[in-house]
């Protein structure tokens, strides 16, 4: 079966048996060339080939996002929040932070932001921030009101497409990052986990240590 993304190529109409071809005239003898007609050649193969060039880049279209994968580092960013203050992930830097990109229309989301709040509860004492990023069209006071609805006792940001960029283009929704305590990628999930799989990946950013502890430990010499 054909590809439908593909068109089939036409093919070239069959010649009958009964018909006769025309006669090929014979080669005519070269005749000294125009220096000017080859001139024009080139310059119209050069603006076709200039054409095509910047009509293949268009068609393209912008860049590819980025991937980010463990060990590298969280682009920073900022945020305003639900409370109107200017958020970056920066802010975090020396804890664990659990980066959940979001909407209210999400029906996973409304799945897993219960267990967002029980492991807020339950690591924030040993340095776990959860910090929500909402990718929708929804009013701020709408996105407010579900956060309340939800129980929500983490903060909240209203989203850009250029930070959700810096993250991959979120292909889709829930998507999350667990940043270790160094401001570096330790897992990633995308859709709906369990929670014990999302446990198990805040355990890892927890086990981290911040850029500085690194590198004091680093410094210190070897015995």
């Amino acid at each position: 079966m054909s590809d439908p993304g593909m068109p089939r190529p036409e093919m070239p109409e069959s010649v009958g048996g009964n018909q006769s071809l025309n006669p090929v005239p014979p080669p005519t003898p070269p005749r000294g060339r125009n220096p000017l007609a080859l001139v024009v050649v080139a310059v119209v193969a050069a603006a076709m080939l200039y054409i095509g060039f910047h009509m293949a880049r268009r068609s393209a279209g912008p860049e590819a996002p980025p991937i980010l994968g463990r060990s590298m580092p969280a682009p920073d960013f900022s945020l305003e929040s639900l409370d109107g203050k200017n958020m970056r992930l920066s802010d975090f830097r020396g804890k664990a932070v659990l980066l959940n990109f979001w909407a209210t229309w999400c029906s996973p989301c409304k799945i897993e932001m219960p267990w967002f709040v029980e492991l807020q509860q339950k690591y924030g004492a040993d340095g776990l921030q959860i910090v929500g990023v909402a990718m929708d069209d929804s009013s701020k006071e709408d996105i407010a009101k579900f956060a309340k609805e939800m129980g929500v006792n983490y903060p909240v940001l209203l989203g850009k497409e250029a930070v959700g960029d810096e993250y991959g283009g979120v292909p889709a929704l829930p998507e999350s990052f667990f940043i270790g305590r160094d401001g570096k990628i330790v897992d990633r999930i995308i859709g709906l986990k369990g929670k014990g799989e999302i446990e198990d990946s805040i355990k890892k950013a927890l086990d981290t240590q911040p850029a500085s502890a690194q590198a004091s430990t680093a410094a210190q010499p070897q015995k």
